[in-house]
């Protein structure tokens, strides 16, 4: 299913846990390993969407290590059903990009005009795996263009909030880069770059697969 030499997916009603043969440089917010780091294995794992714990990140290694993984990982948590996860795959002469997706809309928020909220896992997580080589500042190009077509696709559907206004994302989205530091080495990944214009295609084919029904 991953198309990229080294790297495997697993998947059950728990999590999706991706692991790499070699290291990946990974840039992430994750709840555990978020940052720039280095790690074998990706964790989005599924919780309640009442989930409410008051320490996500030791909780979270409890939860790897009775899944056996006893090494530094990146975790994310969602309320969507992993089944409902959404794997897209752009192949080009410079790069191979794939990504996973689980997206849930419960909780939409209007960045820099929502108010603070207490945080439930809703939440739109992107795993962007890229095999080649990003420099730090290309990994948040990255960010910033699969966020960009994120929130396109939030306002071409006219999504809102509960306030009425237009939608940006959730309030807990997380997005994880994961590169294998294969040639090439990219400088840049931003929307007009090769990379980057896959990223931005990806992310788009991925929302509008998992759109919510009421905006069809």
């Amino acid at each position: 299913m991953i198309p990229i030499v080294g790297l495997h997916l697993e998947l059950d009603e728990q999590a999706i846990i991706l692991r790499s043969e070699t290291p990946l440089t990974i840039l992430s917010s994750a709840v555990v390993g978020g940052g720039l780091t280095s790690a074998r294995v990706i964790v989005n794992r599924h919780v309640s969407k009442y989930y409410d714990h008051p320490h996500p990140e030791k909780e979270m290694l409890l939860f790897a290590a009775n899944r056996g993984i006893q090494e530094p990982f990146v975790g994310l948590m969602t309320a969507v059903f992993t089944k409902n996860m959404w794997v897209g795959v752009e192949t080009g002469e410079e790069v191979a990009v794939v990504l996973i997706l689980t997206a849930g809309f419960s909780n939409t928020i209007s960045s820099g005009l929502s108010a603070p909220i207490r945080l439930h896992p809703g939440t739109i997580n992107m795993i962007l795996l890229i095999d080649a080589a990003l420099t730090p500042a290309a990994m948040v190009n990255a960010v910033i263009t699969a966020t960009e077509a994120k929130t396109a696709s939030m306002h071409r559907w006219n999504m809102l909030t509960d306030e009425a206004l237009p939608a940006t994302g959730t309030s807990t989205d997380a997005i994880v880069i994961a590169c294998t530091g294969r040639d090439p080495v990219l400088p840049f990944a931003g929307p007009v770059t090769p990379v980057g214009a896959a990223i931005a295609r990806l992310v788009r084919r991925g929302m509008e697969a998992r759109r919510p029904s009421s905006h069809r």
